[in-house]
């Protein structure tokens, strides 16, 4: 987004972005320290950890590769765990394609690339309609921008302080319990609770597959199961208007 088009909508847009990711930030700063604290802690060197987080940029894959990288496992699976790990971003950038589909194809891959879970989840509940909406670009760039600098500046704390952070803070815990309160506040109807309970069961059973594949098919049983809970909620309304219509007639 140009200066020349960044107008007081788009600036209003921005902090209203800002505000909505702002009750994330301390979940994102600890899962950032604590994938630096992994990265520094693990084969790689000071440099390598710091290119890895500013290019890769995907807390779960970062971890993810680790171990196999340790193990001197080769590329190709390394990069298979990754792929696997990140399926849910192709999912995540169908969902945002048709907010985003008239802007060139540079900035369409920058909005891919500063995308993130917590970012499309609130995105989501705002419910924008498609196409271009006044301030809707800036208001993903809110939340964006403050994903990512939380993210380097915790990541990049962890990589550099590693050695003066005890193993057993038990940060990882930290910030998934502070994620938990982000994600029940997002399940606003009945089809998003079912889709949300049928990832759980499918994360939990799949929990000891290779390659962290019980990620990628907990969120493919979410969308089927949604889709469906959808499907039998509309058709249950359909037929409660029909019977409706027919007694009154």
């Amino acid at each position: 987004m140009s200066c020349a088009r960044f107008t007081e909508v788009d600036r209003r847009a921005f902090k209203e972005g800002l505000r909505a990711y702002s009750p994330t930030l301390m979940a994102i700063f600890s899962w950032g320290l604590v994938t630096g604290i992994a990265m520094s802690k693990s084969v790689m060197t000071v440099p390598q950890a710091l290119g890895m987080s500013l290019l890769v940029y995907a807390g779960s894959s970062q971890l993810a590769v680790l171990p196999l990288l340790a193990a001197k496992l080769p590329v190709w699976t390394v990069l298979l765990t990754a792929a696997m790990v990140n399926t849910r971003f192709v999912i995540f950038s169908a969902g945002l394609a048709p907010h985003f589909s008239y802007l060139p194809l540079w900035r369409r891959v920058l909005i891919g690339y500063f995308n993130g879970d917590v970012i499309f989840l609130l995105f989501q509940k705002k419910s924008f309609q498609h196409g271009y909406v006044p301030g809707k670009e800036a208001y993903f760039w809110g939340m964006a921008g403050a994903s990512w600098l939380s993210w380097q500046v915790s990541s990049v704390a962890g990589i550099l302080l590693a050695s003066l952070i005890p193993d057993n803070w038990g940060l990882a815990l930290a910030g998934t319990l502070a994620l938990i309160p982000i994600m029940v506040s997002a399940i606003a109807t009945r089809s998003t609770l079912v889709a949300v309970t049928i990832a759980g069961i499918v994360a939990l059973i799949a929990f000891d597959l290779p390659y962290r594949l019980a990620l990628p098919l907990a969120v493919l049983a979410a969308l089927a199961a949604g889709a469906a809970a959808d499907m039998l909620i509309e058709r249950a309304d359909l037929r409660r208007i029909h019977d409706r219509t027919g007694s009154s007639s």
